[in-house]
């Protein structure tokens, strides 16, 4: 199978050698996504939601150039630095899925590149 790699305009440039996404058959897999915003490279860090949303749309910016969406996401990864926070990253998240849910897990780890709050990585599927 041909490895291709999806690249997007809207999300943040990577900060290492890594790719945004490879695309294998129909299976996307993504780098983790940071609140970085891809226009003036600042982190979004006011809030967990205000973060944990920028995170999904850098995600989502991936997905729509692999010519996905959530619908085709079967499985994330969250990490993220306090999982007191897991109640607001939950509700930020289940925006962006209605039914059919991906399988997740989520983990508490100590820190995060750019010492970001939270970072996501999805599987898709076409």
């Amino acid at each position: 199978m041909e490895k291709k790699i999806i690249t997007s305009a809207n999300a943040p440039a990577p900060i290492g050698p890594y790719s945004h996404s490879v695309l294998i058959g129909n299976t996307l897999y993504t780098s983790g996504q940071v609140a970085k915003d891809a226009v003036s490279g600042e982190m979004i860090q006011s809030d967990i939601k205000a973060e944990t949303a920028k995170v999904m749309e850098n995600l989502q910016a991936i997905l729509v150039e692999a010519g996905m969406d959530f619908t085709n996401v079967v499985k994330t990864t969250i990490y993220c630095t306090d999982l007191g926070n897991f109640a607001q990253i939950n509700e930020v998240y289940g925006n962006y899925f209605t039914s059919d849910f991906p399988a997740r897990e989520t983990v508490q780890v100590v820190k995060l590149p750019l010492n970001a709050n939270v970072e996501i990585s999805v599987v898709a599927v076409k």
